[in-house]
């Protein structure tokens, strides 16, 4: 197993964000090939600070080769082209696997 894990900053409008996200954004990282589960979360932080991330997305994948191609596909490149519309507080992505 494989998890993407894609970590988005905290942006300058979080309303706008979240909006973009569930309407468009997630319908797009729904169609990857080979995603196995999404699951994503809101930031938070231990004491009354700003959370470093507003939302931590993972997308689990059977293996290396099927993330790779998820990536790869025509619905893929799709999300991917998606996160500069409405992610101004960057994305940290990460790979991770049992």
């Amino acid at each position: 197993m494989h998890i993407l894990t894609v970590a988005y900053g905290q942006p300058t409008d979080p309303a706008a964000f979240n909006a973009h996200y569930e309407s468009t954004h997630l319908p797009l990282a729904q169609q990857v090939p080979g995603v196995r589960n999404l699951r994503a979360l809101r930031g938070a932080s231990l004491d009354d600070s700003p959370a470093p991330y507003h939302l931590v997305v993972e997308l689990t994948f059977d293996s290396l080769e099927d993330l790779n191609a998820g990536l790869s596909s025509p619905q893929g490149q799709a999300a991917a082209g998606d996160v500069a519309n409405f992610a101004d507080g960057g994305a940290t992505l990460f790979i991770q696997h049992d």
